[in-house]
């Protein structure tokens, strides 16, 4: 990767220029994608009289319009100048996280992660993708010091803060998410085989103490995962989850037109169960083109991260595919019961104003990064 060297104001010409690097194989699968979670969200919420669910598909649609906008703003807006702001942004997501604490809507089972400024966000969601940024930036100014396990700490110390906010919320999937995104970031920065054993050491001990700290529901959710049988109340959506992707066949059962869905055997089946009613209403070909969309997504963002001129732009796009790649297995996971069931949705797909205006912001990022990717005489 290329040093980044100081360069000259931009000129309109060469504004236009980089315009010819956006990825429009990125930018159009994308939108596929957004294109075939709405209609999705549309089957799982068809006859709905729950307004809040009803509703779903038409918020879908303004979150992704607003999402497009910030995805074209964020790829005009040049990554090294947002790396350059990294402290405002780390405080800025400090402040929001902690006004989550005192003014955050509260939720199902006792959660408080929303805040309502016209429309609903959550703003766990939105830190997570920042935190890309920040930490991007922290780790191209100690590239040359990652042997030392001061500078790796210190990395860890840069999410640790905004982690524990996020936890306490309580928000387990998106802190876990937080924390296996950091890990990559720094494997990707160049993190030192002799300090593995060490970080293995700190995330048992980690886990026995966030254990400790977990809420009921969501150490159900855990038991629910190694016991089924003894817990058939929890159990409940995992077993019809399971018996609609099992249904579903080769094709389906049609297009809304799923027993499992519209007879609403199946729960949450716009957010978590999302997959569920896929394999369900278009059988193993509609899933598995699921998986082929997200997968030229990732292929897409990792190329993004191969091309980069400098460390800060290679990184960015490891934590936004590290987001995507996670969630993405994640979702599908605790629908075949493979991982606990968590509130991670399946990118661009499941029903998430928050999660999906982060995922576009996210892809905006790496928009940047590979529309400048050539040195360009500005």
């Amino acid at each position: 990767m290329a040093t980044l060297t100081a360069s000259a104001p931009k000129t309109g010409v060469n504004r236009v220029r980089i315009w010819r690097n956006f990825d429009f194989t990125l930018m159009g699968v994308t939108l596929v994608l957004i294109i075939y979670g709405v209609l999705m969200i549309r089957s799982a919420t068809l006859n709905a009289t729950d307004p809040n669910i009803a509703n779903r598909v038409e918020r879908q649609i303004q979150y992704a319009i607003i999402g497009m906008i910030f995805l074209l703003m964020t790829a005009a807006f040049d990554y090294r100048s947002l790396g350059a702001l990294h402290r405002y942004i780390y405080m800025f997501l400090i402040g929001l996280l902690a006004l989550v604490k005192l003014l955050g809507t509260v939720g199902g089972a006792g959660a408080q992660r929303w805040l309502t400024v016209g429309i609903p966000v959550q703003p766990s969601e939105i830190a997570k993708m920042l935190l890309i940024i920040v930490l991007a930036q922290h780790l191209q100014h100690q590239y040359q010091k990652l042997d030392k396990l001061k500078t790796v700490l210190m990395s860890f110390a840069y999410i640790g803060i905004p982690a524990v906010l996020i936890f306490t919320q309580p928000n387990l999937s998106i802190t876990i998410l937080v924390v296996v995104t950091w890990f990559v970031m720094v494997w990707a920065a160049g993190l030192r085989i002799k300090h593995m054993l060490l970080f293995a050491v700190i995330a048992v001990i980690a886990g026995g103490v966030l254990w400790s700290k977990l809420e009921d529901y969501q150490r159900g959710r855990i038991f629910s995962f190694l016991n089924c049988s003894g817990n058939q109340d929890t159990c409940y959506n995992i077993n019809q989850a399971k018996i609609s992707i099992g249904s579903g066949g080769l094709l389906g059962q049609g297009y809304a037109n799923g027993t499992q869905t519209q007879l609403r055997f199946l729960r949450v089946r716009w957010t978590d169960f999302i997959y569920s009613v896929i394999a369900h209403e278009l059988g193993f070909v509609g899933a598995v083109l699921v998986l082929i969309l997200i997968g030229i997504v990732l292929w897409r963002i990792l190329r993004a991260a191969a091309l980069a001129r400098d460390p800060l732009g290679s990184l960015i796009c490891y934590g936004v595919a590290t987001h995507v790649f996670f969630q993405t297995v994640v979702s599908i996971g605790m629908n075949l019961q493979l991982v606990p069931v968590t509130g991670l949705t399946l990118p661009f797909i499941s029903s998430g104003g928050s999660s999906l205006l982060t995922l576009l912001f996210g892809i905006g990022l790496v928009q940047s990064v590979v529309m400048r990717h050539k040195q360009i005489d500005f």
